[in-house]
C-alpha cells in the first residue's frame, strides 16, 4: 500500500470525540499508520477546519495526528469532473462536483486506499479504490 487517504468524517470522529465512531476511527488510523502514511487533501482540510477556531490549532492537531497534505493532481481533477458528469446523467441533483468526487478521484489516480464511513458514492464512482470502513472493506 502506497498510502492511505483519510476522509474528513474519520478525522472529525476523533477530533469531535464522536460517541459512535471515535473509537473505531482512532483504532483504524493507529493500525494503518504503523505501515503507511496517512494523507489528506485540501478538500479534507477545509471540511475538518470547521471544528477549529484558529488555523494554528488545526495545523497542530493534523501534525500531531501524523497527517500529510497532498495536492490534488490535474488528472484527479479531470477524473472528478468525469465522475460528476456520470452522477448528473444518473439524475444527480447537485450542480457542482461534490467533495467526495475530488477525494475519490485522487485516491484512484494516486493508487491510494481510502478510509471513510461514506462508502456508497466512492464505490459507485471509483470502483478501483480500495475502501476501508467500519462496514467491511
Amino acid at each position: 500500500m502506497k498510502g492511505l487517504l483519510v476522509d474528513s468524517n474519520i478525522i472529525l470522529d476523533i477530533f469531535l470525540d464522536d460517541p459512535n465512531w471515535a473509537d473505531w476511527s482512532e483504532s483504524a488510523l493507529v493500525k494503518y499508520s504503523v505501515h503507511t502514511k496517512l494523507y489528506i487533501n485540501s478538500i479534507v482540510y477545509a471540511e475538518v477546519s470547521i471544528g477549529f477556531d484558529r488555523i494554528e490549532d488545526l495545523e497542530s492537531a493534523l501534525n500531531n495526528g501524523g497527517f500529510h497534505m497532498l495536492e490534488i493532481p490535474k488528472e484527479a481533477l479531470f477524473l472528478a469532473g468525469k465522475a460528476f458528469l456520470k452522477y448528473r446523467k444518473g439524475k444527480g441533483i447537485k450542480r457542482t462536483p461534490l467533495p467526495d468526487f475530488y477525494i475519490g478521484a485522487q485516491a484512484a489516480i494516486l493508487d491510494l486506499d481510502l478510509i471513510t464511513r461514506d462508502v456508497s458514492r466512492y464505490r459507485t464512482y471509483f470502483p478501483s479504490v480500495k475502501i476501508i470502513s467500519p462496514f467491511g472493506n
